[in-house]
């Protein structure tokens, strides 16, 4: 995605405010006077004034902290360092590692708010005016000024600016930005368009639903920006280390001065004592993590739920619209009566289900059309609801129905059916019957391949939930390796399932439509609502919102995760516990000062950056 490269370094100069100017002219003006006194070119008291100036916003935050929090926190340990090193008579050990320590903290501060500014470059920007049509020709307004209804035109190399309906005009749409698909999508007359999204090619006029901050553009950036203050388990474990152990460390530092009354040694061990790092281990990895996730399409309400998705062992599916397309589909018609064929038995029944707008019934006429069958027109046509349609057609008197509207018309029964997971209707024709239809919702073709990968990927059991009938549940299972399944379940139903898993310890994921399993979803340890595109109900429901109806999405979340997860471990044991261990030893030992110890000190905190920003671009597609 270069454009959110090109904004990400854009933002760069944005994020240099006057206070960081400040804080660069400070930390600057400390080296220079700390080189010249080293050069015997500057007194001491100079030397003294300039560390006072540089160790000055340590000391207060640093003093502030433990004042009102009783925190002892990274800033005054260091103000304690230094002072430690000045009444030691280590100056320049002094100067350089309050200099080196002022760097990496203003280098840490900095790259941890581009990385919040990422965000929302890698969402893109929202467009502050749209061009609308009215009356009297077109005009720039305001977004602020928009209403629904309003007709706003988009054209080539446009962002748009509404959520809205296509109603003239065609265009090749990039949605990149919210649902993640990397092709344009052709929009016409009818279709939905996204605000932020942009106009690739051709031009559209689109009557606005919603403007401003009720967009799906608006909601994932607030989603997004406010996700980072959800913090993980690991993440306050991360805090409350650092509170037990600059205590603990200042009793370890007591001790070695008192065994070797050793000033330089005492400073060379606050350096590499100091838990830094522990602040910037977790937040930096949270923050590059969710803006990797809403690059891919995938919102992510915060940190928490991204370690709990990652030590997930239980995957619970909802069937249908999930596992399965959501649609029903005619799988076969069975002509019963030697007189008619089957394709003769689909056109009669076609004929009179072109009338009906009943779900079953639009597969049976897009059933008809694949095979290019002439449907005549239908007369007498009757829609007995909860039962089924009649008609007749030509000379023929047709019912499409189930049992029940059989036996209310006198239709002769009953019928040899072959028996098939899914719904099956009747067809009589002419007060007999003629022939059934099977239908079924067919299942996702990525679905078996997903649930391998999760099983693969750590995952060891995948439950399926469904209010649908045990045989249809069970063919389901059968065909994409669900390990257990649970049929004819309400929703209250679905909820206590959940509640069983993690009472047994699971750690429960939940995946659905975010709509009728908002409740299950809610009770997991993490929901995921597919489809969440435009569904304000399927965000709020879950934990993480998929923009699209990619089962792939599930996996690439999934491993996001566990990457997460797992460079925090290598930030804490590797950038934090080894580097710190070999430089306490190091200093132990003798073999470096405090100057050595100041200068490698910035190793473990480029070392947690680089580790942290690397998710951003990390290859996560299965």
């Amino acid at each position: 995605m270069s454009g959110s490269d090109a904004a990400s370094r854009d933002e760069a100069p944005r994020l240099m405010t006057r206070e960081r100017w400040v804080e660069v002219i400070r930390i600057v003006a400390v080296a220079i006077i700390t080189w010249l006194y080293w050069q015997e070119r500057m007194p001491r008291p100079l030397l003294l004034a300039g560390i006072a100036a540089g160790l000055y916003p340590l000391a207060r935050i640093g003093i502030t902290e433990l004042w009102t929090a009783r925190k002892i926190g990274t800033e005054i340990f260091v103000t304690i360092a230094t002072i430690v090193a000045l009444l030691g008579g280590e100056d320049v050990a002094a100067a350089v590692l309050m200099t080196i320590i002022l760097f990496a903290e203003f280098i840490a501060d900095f790259n941890t708010d581009r990385a919040r500014a990422s965000i929302k470059a890698l969402i893109g920007a929202a467009p502050r005016t749209a061009v609308i049509r009215t009356a009297s020709g077109e005009r720039s307004a305001p977004i602020a000024e928009l209403t629904p209804d309003v007709v706003v035109l988009a054209r080539a190399g446009e962002r748009i600016a509404v959520d809205g309906t296509v109603v003239a005009g065609q265009a090749a749409v990039d949605e990149a930005v919210i649902t993640g698909e990397s092709m344009p999508i052709e929009k016409g007359a009818g279709a939905s368009v996204l605000a932020g999204t942009v106009v690739m090619t051709g031009a559209i006029d689109i009557r606005t639903d919603k403007v401003g901050g009720d967009t799906m553009f608006a909601r994932i950036i607030a989603l997004v920006e406010n996700a980072e203050s959800q913090e993980a388990p690991v993440q306050k474990l991360a805090d409350r280390v650092a509170a037990w152990l600059l205590p603990a460390v200042l009793v370890f530092l007591v001790a070695v001065f008192i065994v070797t009354r050793d000033v330089r040694k005492i400073v060379a061990l606050m350096i590499f004592t100091s838990p830094a790092e522990l602040g910037l281990a977790t937040p930096m990895v949270m923050i590059a993590a969710i803006a990797r996730a809403a690059r891919q399409g995938i919102l992510v309400k915060g940190g928490v739920h991204l370690e709990q998705l990652a030590k997930s062992d239980v995957m619970v599916f909802d069937k249908t619209g999930t596992l399965t397309e959501g649609t029903p589909r005619l799988f076969r018609a069975v002509a019963t009566d030697p007189a008619l064929t089957e394709d003769e038995l689909l056109r009669l029944a076609a004929s009179v289900d072109r009338r009906s707008a009943h779900p079953l019934a639009k597969a049976v006429v897009d059933a008809a059309a694949a095979r290019q069958l002439d449907l005549p027109e239908v007369e007498e046509f009757e829609n007995v609801h909860g039962r089924g349609v009649s008609g007749r057609v030509g000379s023929r008197r047709v019912i499409v129905g189930n049992e029940a509207m059989l036996d209310d018309r006198g239709v002769t029964r009953p019928l040899d059916r072959v028996a098939h997971p899914g719904t099956t209707v009747l067809v009589a024709v002419d007060g007999r019957v003629a022939g059934y239809l099977q239908f079924g919702d067919p299942i996702r073709p990525a679905a078996n391949a997903l649930l391998a990968a999760l099983k693969a990927d750590g995952v060891r059991t995948i439950v399926m939930l469904t209010g649908d009938n045990e045989e249809a549940a069970r063919a389901v299972a059968e065909a994409t390796g669900v390990t257990e399944v649970r049929a004819r379940l309400l929703p209250e139903a679905k909820v206590a399932a959940i509640d069983e898993l993690r009472a047994g310890g699971h750690v429960v994921t939940m995946v659905g439509d975010g709509i009728n399993d908002a409740p299950a979803l809610a009770r997991a340890d993490v929901g995921i609502a597919m489809g969440a595109r435009g569904t304000q109900a399927a965000i709020e429901a879950a934990d993480i919102a998929l923009m699209t109806d990619d089962l792939k999405q599930i996996l690439i979340a999934r491993r996001l995760a566990r990457r997460a997860y797992r460079t925090i471990m290598e930030n804490l044991i590797v950038g934090v516990g080894v580097v710190h261990v070999l430089g306490i030893t190091a200093a132990l030992a003798g073999w470096i000062g405090p100057i050595q110890a100041a200068m490698l000190h910035v190793g473990p905190d480029a070392l947690v950056f680089l580790n942290s920003i690397k998710l951003i671009k990390v290859q996560l597609e299965p």
